[in-house]
């Protein structure tokens, strides 16, 4: 799964970087993104790609209570062609999750020992995403889920599943605002190739989401 990750780079570098034109309008680092906070995403509008804010943690359009949402912070890509919480989103909203790193908790006997993740070539990346509109009279919610698959031979160490990450190369495919259906945005995510990761351990600090300052990716010595 994915349930907390950091994001530190500038402003800047993240416009240069997934070639955003307009400045993000609130942006902030931090260093312990939790579910329930709003997270820096990127979709195309049809015209230009475009940088803003969802709550984590999907609330469908349907949906009775928004609630739902702490439970569907992740969307496993195997299946989500298929649930009704996710299919239409499959074909029509698919959006781009900007981190620089996550952390994972590896079981150690009784303990579970917090670990922050990055990929070794490259500090920023996106994670695959869905995004949803859910209204409630004149109030407007825009939430998003990240989509996971099973680990890769270098995560199993830490976890059985892991967030899709997208390569460089393919995140505009990902994005762009021609639908899909279901069926081929699933294969889509099927042929995600794996980067390389690093790790390293970090406290137990992390485990509380008001924490948020750089202790948090202190690795330990």
């Amino acid at each position: 799964m994915c349930g907390r990750y950091t994001l530190l780079a500038d402003e800047l570098d993240i416009l240069q970087e997934f070639d955003i034109d307009q400045p993000i309008d609130g942006y902030h680092p931090s260093y312990n993104i939790a579910p329930g906070q709003n997270v820096l995403a990127v979709i195309h509008d049809g015209k230009e790609k475009r940088a803003g804010y969802l709550r984590w943690g999907l609330v469908p359009s349907w949906a009775k209570d928004e609630k739902i949402g702490y439970k569907m912070i992740n969307a496993r890509s195997e299946s989500a062609h298929e649930k009704p919480s996710f299919k239409r989103l499959m074909s029509r909203k698919r959006c781009m999750v900007i981190a620089d790193s996550f952390y994972e908790w590896k079981r150690e006997g009784k303990e579970k020992q917090p670990k922050r993740i990055q990929l070794a070539d490259r500090k920023l990346f996106g994670f695959a995403g869905l995004w949803d509109k859910w209204s409630e009279g004149d109030r407007d919610l825009f939430t998003c889920t990240i989509l996971t698959k099973d680990a890769n031979p270098f995560m199993q160490e830490i976890h059985h599943r892991m967030p899709i990450i997208l390569p460089k190369s393919r995140e505009n495919e990902w994005i762009e605002p021609h639908p899909w259906k279901p069926e081929e945005a699933h294969q889509f995510l099927q042929t995600v190739e794996d980067e390389e990761f690093s790790a390293y351990n970090v406290t137990s600090y992390v485990n509380a989401a008001k924490n948020n300052d750089e202790a948090c990716i202190a690795p330990i010595v």
